[in-house]
């Protein structure tokens, strides 16, 4: 049996020692009955743990303490079993010392911990019923006295020992879960070898096809009708041309957020692991973000002071579909492209083409918010090219979804996270293509340089990985640069020149409504949390000008000459909604 071997030592009398293990259903689904904890304060260890079996050996007997002489060392084993016949996985946790204003049983991040082992290690999966794993640990004391170390008793198997919250989600407070992606019958989950896309396993079996933990978001495509089969039949492991693929996406899983403040005042975000000074809005630190399941949609006011440790967290809009509670969606992983990439501006103005989604080719530009909204629907009518059926929904982007793509890589789990870059470069590189070829980058944030082209492409290590929303492959591209991207954000119902009937009538569900050109009231008097507008205004130095009656259109991104264009631009010049030579949109869907 596969063992872990952890060492930690201590000059001081006290240490706590803490796992926490959380049952995780692969499915996102979480039967809370099924959990208990025991927070023990002092000298203790914590398990948090499900409908599992486990037990504590020393020197090969079963006990629930484990003492250490001074100045000396000592090993405890943990067999952890598996009673459900679903998979699981299990997250090991262990500090030093936890502050005084902060609760036992909370995960320390490196601002309050100095032990960086504090932040986790994710153990070999628990697989089917009748599976176990060893664990070693081993525990030094230099202290010159004795330490007892004290399992909490039956933790796993007494249900009554601590009454579950209201909002009954108390381990999404301490681990954090993404979703495992919902795939279309017709979308084959990808991950990459370094030269190729190539076939990943779709229920994530070899942990091959996306870790959030280490910023590999999960990846999927459709490829053309003629190799459609032959792919869905492939083996794992299998090259797939570039030239068979016509869309490629991006999971974003569901998640809650709130951003922090020093001061409470400039709500900056923290400074986390990942910055090296306190957070500005020209260098803005990490938004806190925790994956939950769909059952859970948090309502706080998305703020929080970072010295008090007490988080408000939100569940963004974005989440929401109509009626329907989303476990994540798939966001089009470069900007849009045409069917006629040669056509004039990349595809102009029609609704006659069909969307692509690739590296390497022009943007469909020079198109109306009406014709990109319905040639973004019709990917899923009967018959449609990509096999797509009545269970996906493909849209045209909100404004509130691309907010959730900024958000989620102003995370530990996006480019911020990605410790390959440091300081002003932790802000997406910007495309400055002026072909607008779609997944290239200048090798560093917006600026003035007037050199445009496609310096560094898209699978370039670091200088072009460094415009995705991870720093690495595996994140969304052209959010900074290229042509700037029509969203479905509008305001008050008001047409302009999109080519849409007035006033707009659309179902709701598919676009955001925004009621003042106030950032702070432009939700029916209140601020919009979630849509990137109030709460993230001129991070990096992005540009932001709230849209009004004259130009009721959102526009993202930003154009590859301007200088102060990123994930976080909005709108700027008036957009309304016209086709515009430097304007195009992404696309999204939704599985029902």
């Amino acid at each position: 049996m596969k063992k872990l071997l952890l060492e930690t030592s201590f000059s001081k009398i006290y240490m706590i020692v803490m796992i926490i293990i959380t049952l995780l259903i692969l499915g996102g689904y979480f039967s809370y009955a099924m959990f208990t904890v025991s927070k023990e304060k002092g000298n203790a260890i914590s398990i948090v743990t499900g409908n599992l079996e486990y037990k504590l050996r020393v020197d090969g007997e079963e006990t629930n303490k484990l003492t250490v002489g001074s100045n000396s060392s000592k090993e405890f084993i943990i067999t952890l079993s598996n009673p459900n016949n679903i998979k699981a996985r299990f997250n090991f946790y262990y500090i030093d010392e936890i502050p005084a204003n902060v609760e036992a049983g909370y995960i320390l991040d490196c601002e309050t911990n100095n032990l960086p082992e504090a932040k986790g290690v994710i153990l070999e999966k628990i697989n089917t019923a009748g599976s176990s794993n060893t664990y070693k640990i081993m525990v030094e004391n230099e202290s010159n006295q004795n330490i007892t170390i004290e399992l909490g008793v039956n933790v796993g198997l007494d249900y009554n020992d601590l009454s579950l919250p209201d909002n009954g989600h108390l381990f999404n407070e301490y681990v954090d879960i993404p979703n495992a992606p919902e795939l279309d019958d017709n979308m084959i989950a990808v991950s990459y070898d370094g030269t190729n896309w190539v076939k990943a396993s779709n229920d994530n079996s070899d942990n091959n096809w996306y870790n959030y933990e280490e910023l590999k978001w999960a990846n999927a495509i459709t490829v053309s009708e003629g190799t459609r089969d032959t792919y869905k039949n492939a083996s794992i492991g299998t090259p797939i041309s570039m030239d068979d693929i016509e869309t490629m996406w991006v999971w974003i899983p569901r998640y809650s957020y709130t951003i922090g403040s020093t001061d409470g005042t400039n709500y900056y975000g923290k400074k986390g692991c990942y910055l090296e000074s306190a957070p500005t809005q020209a260098l803005p630190g990490e938004i806190d973000i925790r994956f939950i399941s769909t059952n859970i949609k948090d309502r706080g006011n998305a703020k929080y002071i970072t010295t008090t440790g007490s988080r408000e967290y939100y569940t963004p809009d974005a989440f929401t579909f109509g009626d329907e509670e989303l476990s994540g969606i798939w966001v089009g992983k470069f900007e849009t492209s045409s069917s006629d990439p040669s056509a004039y501006r990349g595809g102009g103005n029609t609704a006659e083409l069909d969307p692509m989604i690739k590296p390497n080719i022009n943007s469909w530009r020079y198109i109306s918010v009406s014709n990109a909204f319905n040639v973004s629907l019709k990917m899923n009518d009967a018959g449609n090219r990509y096999s797509f059926n009545e269970s996906t929904d493909t849209h045209m982007m909100k404004n509130s979804e691309w907010a959730i793509v900024a958000y989620l890589s102003q995370s530990k789990y996006g480019k911020l996270g990605n410790t390959n870059f440091t300081g002003a470069n932790k802000e997406i590189y910007q495309n400055k293509s002026n072909y607008f070829i779609t997944g290239c980058s200048y090798g560093s944030p917006s600026n003035g340089n007037t050199d445009y082209g496609c310096q560094y492409q898209y699978n370039e290590e670091i200088k072009g990985t460094g415009a995705s929303t991870t720093g690495n492959i595996y994140g969304i591209y052209d959010m900074s640069g290229s042509a700037w991207e029509y969203v479905m954000g509008n305001y008050n119902d008001v047409v302009g020149a999109s080519g849409f009937e007035s006033p707009l009538t659309l179902n709701s569900k598919y676009y955001d409504k925004y009621t003042s050109s106030n950032a702070n009231t432009s939700c029916n008097g209140n601020e919009c949390l979630s849509h990137g507008l109030s709460e993230t205004i001129e991070w990096y130095n992005d540009k932001h000008t709230m849209i009004n009656n004259e130009q009721p259109w959102i526009g993202r991104g930003g154009h590859y000459s301007l200088p102060y264009v990123g994930i976080f631009y909005n709108t700027y010049i008036g957009y309304m909604g016209d086709a515009e030579e430097g304007g195009t949109f992404r696309l999204v869907a939704t599985i029902k």
